[in-house]
């Protein structure tokens, strides 16, 4: 029943497109009514599954990427004062690069099969993870830091017992935002090139002018980084129950 409202709100708004396009007469190749939208998906509904897998594994491939490569390179930051210093600048400058001019760069150097679609995912998710899972390190209790230390604790048992639990929300922080822009990602790196995904589909539906279809890709991917964020909070909550005490109790 939470969800009721936005569900409310979704159909108001269909209501009142529907009713736009035909009051205003809106031409179909300028903006389809929702009807027409559904029309479309029921008509190449079985072309979808192919195109959808493709970007759900180049999506999930590279958030599982970026995931590694940023709990690795926070872990890194966090602990050498030096590599803060040098790579922190380097990684917010970093995101000044627009990825659409990236991609085409990755396609030449990689091919155009799955890896540079993976790798712009990655590009695109690596980032807020690293800052979220920095800010979750550094900002540790110290002096529970400081006690297991004066247990004979080694830096790997510390990272294990104390830096990690206390940074995992942060961390799942940050891969929620990733999980929010991996289809989108994946989408950047179909558009240069590939044979298959919903990037190649919307690409050639804009070709033909068939905008009910673009539309129908265009819900697909929204509920595709829904599935991918909804599993992030669901891991999130298995591995942190202690962050949703408080929920569970207001709830009940």
């Amino acid at each position: 029943m939470q969800y009721l409202p936005a569900l409310l709100l979704l159909a108001a708004l269909m209501a009142v497109w529907e009713l736009a396009v035909a009051l205003l007469d809106i031409r179909p190749y300028l903006l389809p009514a929702p009807s027409r939208i559904w029309s479309a998906f029921l008509r190449i509904g079985g072309t979808l599954p192919h195109h959808t897998w493709t970007t759900m594994a180049e999506a999930t491939l590279g958030l599982a990427l970026a995931a590694a490569v940023g709990v690795a390179l926070a872990a890194l930051i966090a602990s050498v004062g030096l590599v803060r210093r040098v790579l922190y600048p380097l990684l917010v400058a970093s995101q000044a690069v627009p990825m659409i001019v990236l991609a085409p760069l990755l396609v030449v150097w990689f091919g155009f099969g799955m890896a540079p679609k993976v790798i712009v995912v990655a590009l695109v998710g690596f980032f807020p993870i690293v800052v979220n899972t920095v800010d979750g390190l550094l900002g540790a209790d110290r002096e529970m830091v400081g006690l297991v230390r004066s247990m004979g604790a080694n830096r790997a048992q510390v990272l294990r017992h104390i830096l990690g639990p206390s940074a995992l929300p942060a961390f799942f922080a940050g891969l929620k935002i990733a999980a929010a822009y991996a289809v989108v990602g994946a989408i950047i790196g179909e558009w240069v090139g590939a044979g298959s995904g919903l990037g190649i589909f919307i690409t050639r539906s804009q070709a033909s002018f068939r905008i009910d279809q673009v539309f129908v890709a265009i819900v697909i991917v929204a509920l595709a980084s829904i599935l991918l964020f909804a599993l992030v909070q669901l891991a999130a909550r298995l591995a942190t129950p202690w962050m949703y005490v408080h929920e569970r109790k207001d709830e009940g």
